[in-house]
């Protein structure tokens, strides 16, 4: 039985649920069929959404830091009492396997609540820094228009409303509209936990119409925004009209660079495991393998032999490794991606494997013997394929790794750890993990060149929302 929860007709504005004048299906990636609908708002509910929004920050702003913890931590334990259908629910949505649904979409996000309740509480009101006879503070930067995408809907959500609100900010949030169901559990854990009228409106609907309004609308201050390159490029544009700021997280196209000192199956194995999490639909996701060139054969064998041990099947199993992609749009687009490269003369590794008859599922994919200027090696997949390319030193890796027009993310993988270190430093991308290094959610994520600006999570994704001012004694 599927729950209530996952038939919505209504936008959350100023602390209460308004009805939308229409309302969309919500679809089961795995399925392909409909299990719940949302609200398809207007332009008109945004006015609404922001007004409510601008009403409630003046009263919001002057509230301490401690004071905002306390309410965060009251939707803390909301968003905790809810945990399992959140689970169910990304499993449902995004069609996301149940293991990652659970660690990676919503246990991951629960623990950054609970990261912004315990900083907030323990900062100092006053001023940050006396420099001369100036005294500078940190204040919050006004109405925040938060933008998400589908592939990870819940915790990137969170990330973005609760360091605005803990910032002293309130919040205007859209969710993507292919997955919009876990938005509405957010809202209602905020709406238990009693956080005041017009701290957080939940706006769902398409991009064109409500991401547009949220956009260009006059009195939103600052635009934060997750989703693809091209969309994030006009997000920028229009935002200037009003002059916003704007903080953008987008594509990626990491490099997972193996040295020639670093055990090469551990390398090999993790980076098919980044590449294929979430089913390949992670914009951090390690999707080019570089190695060096006298081990491009055995690292593709490695590659290949690791993506036929992965589980793709039915994403409410256990086992399953991955689910299907979100869409049979995204999937042609996967599959066409992978087709030209094939068509070009590269080598498409597949395991054979009988999937589901229904629903939007391939197989992971590793290609081998394409040019670093390919396609598939240039830009981003968003599915389960991992591109393997050779390089003859160390400044060719270096040279590779930053040939694309992304820096998010990458790795390096060495036995020297200083060496490691140097070449880390080397790549443009703003974040990389040496050897496998746990992901560190209190540490700045965000990207270079067009992977976007701006910085999410821990203490810099909390200032993102905040503005200096200088007070002269």
């Amino acid at each position: 039985m599927r729950p209530a929860e996952w038939h919505r007709d209504s936008a959350f504005v100023d602390g209460q649920w308004r009805p939308a004048e229409s309302v969309v299906s919500v679809e089961d990636p795995a399925t392909g069929e409909a299990i719940g609908t949302a609200a398809d708002s207007s332009a008109a509910l945004v006015d609404e959404a922001v007004a409510a929004a601008r009403r409630a920050f003046d009263s919001w702003a002057a509230t301490t830091a401690r004071e905002r913890a306390a309410h965060l931590a009251a939707l803390h334990r909301e968003l905790q009492a809810r945990r399992d259908l959140l689970v169910r629910t990304t499993v449902a949505e995004v069609g996301a396997p149940v293991r990652v649904a659970r660690e990676a979409h919503v246990d991951l996000a629960l623990d950054i609540v609970g990261y912004y309740v315990d900083l907030i509480a323990n900062l100092d009101d006053g001023p940050i820094e006396q420099v001369g006879n100036s005294l500078v503070f940190r204040e919050p930067a006004g109405v925040v228009g938060c933008i998400t995408p589908w592939n990870y809907p819940v915790y990137q959500l969170l990330i973005k409303v609760v360091p605005a609100i803990a910032a002293g900010c309130t919040v205007v949030a859209k969710p993507a509209e292919l997955t919009p169901l876990t938005a509405y559990l957010v809202a209602d854990a905020a709406q238990a936990a009693g956080l005041p009228a017009g701290v957080l409106n939940l706006v769902p609907g398409r991009g064109r119409v409500v991401g547009e309004a949220i956009v260009t609308h006059p009195e939103v201050d600052l635009v934060s925004f997750t989703g693809s390159t091209q969309v994030g490029a006009r997000v920028a544009a229009r935002a200037a009209t009003t002059l916003k700021r704007v903080a953008l997280e987008l594509g990626g196209k990491s490099a997972s660079l193996v040295l020639p000192d670093a055990d090469l199956a551990t390398a090999v194995n993790a980076t098919v495991d980044s590449a294929t999490l979430n089913t390949g639909q992670t914009c951090s996701a390690w999707t080019r393998l570089l190695v060096p060139q006298e081990a491009y054969d055995d690292a593709y064998q490695l590659a290949c032999a690791r993506a036929g041990e992965l589980v793709v099947g039915d994403p409410t199993r256990e086992e399953t490794d991955l689910g299907p992609l979100i869409s049979a749009g995204q999937r042609e687009s996967v599959t066409g991606m992978v087709a030209r490269a094939s068509a070009a003369g590269a080598r498409c590794f597949q395991p054979p494997l009988v999937l589901p008859e229904r629903g939007h599922y391939t197989a992971p994919v590793v290609v081998g013997g394409v040019p670093p200027e390919a396609e598939i090696a240039q830009e981003e997949v968003f599915g389960p394929v991992l591109v393997v390319l050779p390089y003859r030193d160390e400044a060719d890796a270096v040279r590779l790794a930053n040939l694309t027009v992304y820096g998010l993310a990458g790795a390096v993988w060495s036995a020297d750890q200083e060496r490691a270190l140097r070449v880390a430093r080397a790549m443009r991308t703003g974040q990389v993990d040496i050897n496998g290094a746990p992901f560190n959610p209190a540490a700045p994520f965000g990207g270079y060149k067009q992977s976007g600006y701006g910085r999410e999570l821990g203490r810099h994704g909390y200032e993102e929302f905040t503005q200096i001012k200088a007070v002269q004694l």
